[in-house]
């Protein structure tokens, strides 16, 4: 899988929850957000890697039809994008034309707060949610920092093990909060999706063995092949851990959490949808819905420094390339769970097609999601980001 578009094992498992007692939510949100249980399907069903093309263009819209997951409601004040200026014509016919040859179903831009561009396709409507995949991942890093904010979390210079104590004397000991953060545990891990002996492929086998101790589990298991902190190797695992530590320091659901740190104070216009995993808590590194307009938002939300909700700079640090891929791609990185890029840009990525891009120097906003031909590893991202960087250098 290439380094810039992989992470849909936050997925494996979450058919198996039905499975699992759900504990009942619990704090402020809690008689606002619920669980929502599909009908039950065949497992063959579940396999979302293998879909076909018409499956996952149907499917990406209506993920809560296929697995369980909490609801989480608009907010009570959501937060207007009027409409501004055009791009200029010969743009608009170069995002559409690119948009049809990459399947890619929604595109909006946003500058300054307004929209400048958005068009949807693949029956895709302004209403209608579509999955995130990893874009989630930069919603669970947020969450950290809110935790952070709230004195939940006391420094990400913490130990691992102080909020998620049953990886005590594995090769997260001694792991900081930060490295989790950055995914430069040390841990070694293989998050190859076509290797059914990867550690990726064996999150399912974890979950029917272990049930609501799945990740955790698995994670201690994993042997150390660095010290932590010197090498960087992308793993949704982790980020499936920096959710549970996120909820054992709150004691919540992150999407109870994140109703109160990103739902309401971004104003989103529709429901969020967010998967559980056996815990009954949510899959830090994958998995939940918005539409399109939300998915901007959340961007607006970033790019405007998170309303006190987070740390004073913390998208700014988060977006910062704490992980360098020069010499191979200058200017790339990786930061708090969002992909750091040339100039100061910083995104959020999810396989198939779904991404929010933040162009700090230009008040920019791009977020699209879609259903390319491959999980990752083809040319669409690389496309994408080339014609992101084309629309920030047209704006003023």
């Amino acid at each position: 899988m290439g380094m810039i578009a992989r992470a849909a094992s936050g997925i494996v498992g979450a058919a198996l929850v039905a499975l699992a007692p759900l504990p009942a939510l619990a704090g402020p949100e809690a008689g606002t957000v619920t669980l929502h249980q599909p009908p039950p399907r065949a497992p063959e069903d579940l396999q979302v890697l293998f879909w076909s093309d018409a499956e996952r263009s149907a499917r990406f819209r209506a993920m809560e039809q296929w697995f369980a997951g909490h609801e989480v409601p608009p907010a009570p004040a959501p937060r207007a994008l009027p409409e501004g200026a055009q791009l200029a014509p010969e743009l608009r016919a170069e995002l559409e034309a690119v948009m049809a040859e990459t399947n890619t179903a929604g595109l909006m831009v946003v500058q300054d707060g307004k929209v400048r561009f958005q068009s949807y396709r693949l029956g895709l409507g302004p209403d209608d949610r579509w999955t995130s995949f990893s874009v989630a991942k930069s919603f669970t890093s947020t969450l950290l920092g809110a935790a952070v904010k709230d004195g939940f979390i006391t420094s990400l210079d913490d130990p691992v093990t102080k909020y998620i104590p049953g990886l005590a004397g594995s090769a997260y000991e001694g792991v900081s909060v930060k490295q989790l953060a950055t995914m430069t545990s040390g841990v070694k891990w293989n998050e190859d999706y076509t290797d059914p002996a990867s550690d990726v492929a064996q999150m399912n086998r974890f979950v029917v063995a272990y049930g609501p101790d799945a990740i955790v589990e698995q994670m201690k298991r994993l042997p150390r092949e660095a010290e932590p902190g010197t090498k960087w190797v992308y793993k949704t695992g982790e980020t499936n851990l920096i959710g549970v530590l996120v909820e054992n320091a709150v004691g919540r659901p992150l999407a109870e959490y994140a109703k109160a740190k990103i739902v309401d104070p971004a104003g989103f216009a529709g429901p969020m949808f967010w998967m559980v995993d056996p815990r009954g808590g949510n899959i830090g590194g994958c998995c939940l819905s918005l539409r399109l307009a939300d998915y901007a938002r959340m961007g607006l939300f970033a790019l405007e420094g998170g309303k006190g909700v987070v740390p004073e700079g913390w998208f700014a640090e988060a977006g910062a390339a704490k992980v360098s891929f020069a010499p191979q791609r200058p200017g790339f990185g990786y930061g708090y769970q969002w992909w750091a890029y040339p100039d100061g840009a910083y995104g959020a990525q999810g396989i198939f097609g779904q991404a929010i891009t933040i162009v700090p120097a230009k008040r920019l906003v791009i977020a699209y999601v879609g259903n390319w031909a491959q999980a990752s590893g083809g040319p669409e991202r690389a496309r994408l980001l080339a014609l992101s960087q084309k629309i920030a250098a047209s704006l003023d």
